[in-house]
Parts: C-alpha cells; sequence; structure tokens
C-alpha cells in the first residue's frame, strides 16, 4: 500500500503579476495625468504689477470669459460656466468652512466692464471681504 504524501499549501504570494499591472497603471497615469488639467481660455489684460505674496491657502479664481459668463475653480465642472446663483452659494459655502480663503478675479479684455462690476457684487454678496485683480504681466 501506498502512503500519500501530504504537500503542504503554499502560502506565499507570486506578485510579479502585480507589480507588472501597478507599472503599467502608473504609466498611464503618467501619460493622462498633464491631459487632465483644464481651464477656460481668457485673455488677460496686460499691466504693469507685483507678483501676489505666497500664501498657504489655495486661492478661489473667478474669471469671466469672452460671452461674460462665470468659470471657477472650485468644486465639479470647473471647465463649465456656472450660473451667478451658484457661484455665490459654493463662495459663501466655501468662506463658511475655510474663512480668510483668497478670491481673485480673472477677466478676458473683451469683457465689458460692467460683467467684472456685477460679479463683484455677487462676491460682495456672498461674504467676500476683499478681491484681488489677475493680470498678466507686460513682456519688456
Amino acid at each position: 500500500m501506498r502512503t500519500r504524501i501530504r504537500k503542504k499549501p503554499m502560502s506565499e504570494i507570486n506578485v510579479v503579476p502585480y507589480i507588472d499591472v501597478m507599472l503599467v497603471l502608473l504609466v498611464i497615469f503618467m501619460i493622462t495625468a498633464p491631459l487632465l488639467t483644464q481651464g477656460v481660455k481668457v485673455d488677460l489684460p496686460e499691466v504693469p504689477s507685483q507678483p501676489l505674496e505666497h500664501q498657504d491657502e489655495e486661492p478661489v479664481i473667478v474669471n469671466v470669459d469672452a460671452a461674460g459668463n462665470f468659470f471657477i475653480n472650485y468644486g465639479e465642472n470647473k471647465d463649465h460656466p456656472i450660473p451667478p446663483d451658484d457661484l455665490v452659494n459654493r463662495i459663501h459655502a466655501l468662506l463658511k468652512y475655510q474663512p480668510g480663503t483668497p478670491v481673485y478675479v480673472g477677466g478676458d479684455k473683451a469683457v465689458p466692464y460692467g460683467k467684472i462690476v456685477e460679479l463683484m457684487a455677487l462676491l460682495q454678496g456672498a461674504g467676500v471681504p476683499s478681491v484681488g485683480m489677475m493680470t498678466d504681466p507686460l513682456e519688456q
């Protein structure tokens, strides 16, 4: 009669396939990450100005494009226009939970002045104590 030799269960995990998958994912993310940066094309006016001091908090930037649409870099759908009421609600909610967050306005140079004033009035109504204006530096 033969005796069976029982094999012990192998308790080692073969990690080579996992490393391969991880490296493929790393390459995919390295290629696609720069493509995810989206924004709104706004031609800022060029004026002589000084750069602002670096702040620890990330600022909220509200842009107005040439058509007069508002965009905000906070929350979802950063590259889609936002209605004025939603803009006020988002800014108000942000300042409620993170008071002192800097708010900057960037306006296309083709935007009528009245749209910038309207935006600043909306921001004031949302509780923004002060607003910074964004410009491009003059080329020498």
